[in-house]
Order: C-alpha cells, then sequence, then structure tokens
C-alpha cells in the first residue's frame, strides 16, 4: 500500500495490483492465495490513493473480490482467454477491460517464441479480441489493448513492436504497453554500454522508450519508475 502511495506522489494516474507473478517461467498461485494478496490492498488504495485502481489477474474469482473491493479494472494477460468465467464477469460488471496479447502461458511463453509477422500477427489477435468483448456487449469504450511486450516474443519481436507500436491505435482501443525493465531493455542497453545494464539504466532505458511510445500517439504505459518516466515525459512534450 505505501509503495503504491508513493507512486501517486510521484505521478501516476492509475494503480496496477496483482498477486501472481507472471513472469517467464513462473509457476501459477492458487486463486485463494492471490485474493489473500490482493484484496486489501486494493481496498485500501481505492480509499487512499485517489486513482483508479487496477487488478492484474487472469482469473474471475479474484478479479470479482477485487471489484468488490473497489478496482474499477480488470487487466488479464490472457486476454480473457484464462478463465472461461472471466468474459461473463467482464460483461456483468461495469469494469473496464484491458486485454493482453501472450504466446503460450508464463511457464512456456519464452522457450521459442515464432512468428511470421510479429506486429500483423498480435493484431489479428487483439482485433479478435476486442470484436468478441463487442460482441459479449462489453461497449468500446471500456477496452483497453496491450500487445504485451515480453510476454512470448523475442528481442527482436520486442523491438518490433516498439517501433511500430502507432499500429495498433488502428484498433480504435487505448492502447497500453509494458516494457518497464524488461529484459529487451537490458540487452540493447548491454550493446550500447559494453557491460551488463543496472536497473538504473533500465529505467533510463524505459523512460526513453515511453517517450517513442508517447510520440507514436500510446496513452498508457505501464513502470515502475513513475517519476522518472512522468519527467522525461514532459519534457518530451514540452520540446515537441
Amino acid at each position: 500500500v505505501a509503495h503504491g502511495l508513493r507512486l501517486v506522489a510521484e505521478g501516476a494516474d492509475l494503480l496496477d495490483v496483482g498477486g501472481e507473478s507472471t513472469r517467464p517461467f513462473s509457476t501459477p498461485v492458487e486463486a485463494d492465495e492471490e485474493i489473500r494478496r490482493t484484496a486489501e490492498v486494493v481496498r485500501r488504495l481505492v480509499r487512499e490513493s485517489g486513482v483508479p485502481v487496477s487488478i492484474d489477474t487472469s482469473k474471475a474469482a479474484v478479479a470479482e473480490r477485487a471489484l468488490e473491493c473497489g478496482a474499477e479494472i480488470i487487466n488479464d494477460v490472457t486476454g480473457l482467454e484464462g478463465d472461461p468465467a472471466m468474459l461473463a464477469l467482464a460483461v456483468a460488471s461495469r469494469a473496464g477491460i484491458c486485454a493482453m496479447h501472450m504466446q503460450g502461458t508464463p511457464a512456456t511463453m519464452q522457450i521459442d517464441p515464432r512468428y511470421g509477422d510479429v506486429v500483423g500477427e498480435i493484431f489479428q489477435w487483439l482485433a479478435a479480441r476486442r470484436d468478441t468483448l463487442l460482441a459479449a456487449g462489453i461497449d468500446q469504450s471500456r477496452i483497453c489493448l496491450d500487445p504485451g511486450i515480453g510476454f512470448g516474443k523475442t528481442h527482436a519481436h520486442n523491438l518490433a513492436l516498439v517501433s511500430h507500436a502507432g499500429r495498433f491505435l488502428d484498433l480504435g482501443c487505448p492502447i497500453l504497453v509494458g516494457h518497464s525493465r524488461k529484459g529487451f531493455i537490458g540487452k540493447a542497453l548491454e550493446q550500447a554500454l559494453g557491460r551488463p545494464a543496472t536497473e538504473s539504466d533500465r529505467d533510463a532505458g524505459t523512460a526513453g522508450i515511453s517517450c517513442r511510445l508517447s510520440a507514436s500517439g500510446i496513452q498508457i504505459v505501464r513502470v515502475h519508475a513513475v517519476g522518472l518516466v512522468r519527467s522525461a515525459l514532459e519534457g518530451f512534450s514540452a520540446g515537441a
């Protein structure tokens, strides 16, 4: 809770709360444990932060409890495909929905990700998910889409998604990009610096890519170093 409040003080417009790691090769957490980790955090941040709170989960039971605690957005890394009950919950609620692309699962996604056309294939997948949500009765104003950088993508795939991020705006929904501190940033910096990239290096790289994404029209970036990225974006906008 204290960390979330610090992020708001640094300029965060939205807080995303999760109780299960989705890093490569991570193992799933049972829904009851995920609820134990997140419910009270969501409740307090809703009460104390003054910004909307999102629940980062692929489990309908976890999302439902978070909504009861005041969360306004469901952020699902499986694009609402991981739990058959998630779509029905999304329809029944008035929550915002963020659907992300992932090839495989966190346990398998980085073993050997392959695409013929990474940008085109992910665009088509996100378009299909958007259409599924619309057909279920979810208004387009409630839908956000995420190309899923780092989730079943190689270094080259991630760079291509950053370079062509603006294409996803043609989907007609806000686009969220979660690139913060990810391995492709570390690898690019290591190649440029000739040494291992530190966390501070990755935060600086994250800020730079955030500016590039902003220039492409991307509306939402999910980051760790909120103050640094906020300052970078404000400076970038002032000089634009």
